[in-house]
């Protein structure tokens, strides 16, 4: 039986590569932060199956006693401070884990079990302001948030421990990629949960940003089959995970729109656009600039052929059918919300 270690097992990717480690076999072991009131995440529903141990990236002693007691063979890092935007406000904390934080789980590899295979989660938003279109393994970064310039520290040092220690250390540059699990604070699913609310007469409005910003969307849980996969090879490398496909923050939201039968008719641009349901002629988007970013990325589209050809892997969720899935799921657990008060 194969064991894994998987550090920030209670967010979205984390629990979705926990369940499907289970379902090949893995004794699974799963990295959490002691909190003053505990929170299981996504996780919640498989604790009886995995083996949760307190530790901290930025605590390297815990990181080696979490190997000692895992004993992993295969470790997924994807444990970070993910949100972009929080990484403007807190630079130094998403600098300490997303950074600092990969070269001390690196190093507790190194020091307890060397030859145990590591995936480390790198992201496009390393490429930043884009140098070409679409994006590979070969094209040059250019981080445009504290958040990318941190991802890029972990992507180069997983890199360096691969060729100067012979360490199976691999990472995988992956896309947008959403689901069901998502965090509210996230644009995609502040969409799905608000088009639910407005739905249901729970809700006026939702406001946005940048609606011109494109990217490559895929769901999670095709992408953590490509991350199961890099460390089944015979040799590490690193891999684009995306779609191939790019589609604006304003297609999202009609999207989502269409799941609930709303068309969306936009009027007025950039600051001042707003969008309104054809039907009943109700303003359901507005534009606010507070949610811009202070550089943008303005558009991510990534070319996995390398990941199709040396992987096999393949997207099996399409867009249309990951937005319904996410409007879906938010529909129900905003009923379920209501019907608790």
């Amino acid at each position: 039986m194969k064991k894994a270690l998987i550090t920030g097992v209670t967010g979205q990717d984390g629990s979705y590569i926990a369940e499907l480690l289970l379902e090949k076999g893995y004794e699974v072991h799963g990295i959490m932060r002691r909190k003053s009131v505990v929170d299981y995440g996504n996780v919640a529903h498989i604790t009886d199956k995995i083996n949760l141990i307190y530790a901290d990236m930025t605590d390297i002693v815990s990181l080696i006693r979490a190997m000692n007691i895992s004993q992993a063979d295969e470790v997924y890092n994807i444990a970070g401070q993910s949100f972009v935007a929080t990484s403007w406000e807190q630079p130094l904390v998403t600098t300490e884990i997303d950074a600092m934080g990969v070269i001390n789980m690196l190093e507790a590899i190194r020091t307890i079990k060397p030859e145990c295979k590591f995936y480390q989660s790198s992201t496009s938003e390393m490429f930043g302001l884009v140098q070409e279109t679409p994006q590979t393994e070969k094209t040059p970064f250019y981080p445009r948030s504290p958040y990318g310039v941190a991802k890029l520290y972990g992507h180069w040092i997983t890199k360096n421990y691969r060729e100067s220690y012979g360490m199976f250390a691999c990472s995988g540059i992956l896309f947008n990629h959403e689901g069901e699990r998502r965090g509210k604070e996230f644009v995609t699913r502040k969409i799905t949960d608000a088009v639910a609310r407005i739905k249901l007469g729970l809700q006026d409005h939702v406001e946005l940003g940048n609606m011109d910003s494109k990217r490559d969307w895929g769901h999670a849980k095709d992408y953590v089959n490509a991350m199961w996969l890099m460390l089944q090879q015979p040799e590490a490398d690193d891999f684009v995970i995306a779609t191939g496909e790019t589609r604006s923050v304003r297609e999202f939201v009609e999207a989502a729109f269409a799941c609930v039968d709303m068309r969306i008719r936009w009027q007025g641009s950039g600051e001042n656009e707003i969008g309104t349901d054809e039907t009943s002629g109700r303003t359901v988007v507005r534009v606010n600039p507070k949610f811009y970013r202070p550089a943008e990325v303005d558009l991510l589209l990534g070319n996995p052929s390398k990941a199709e050809q040396v992987l096999g892997w393949k997207r099996e969720i399409s867009f249309n059918e990951m937005v319904s899935r996410m409007v879906e799921n938010d529909i129900n657990l905003v009923k379920a919300e209501n019907v608790s008060k």
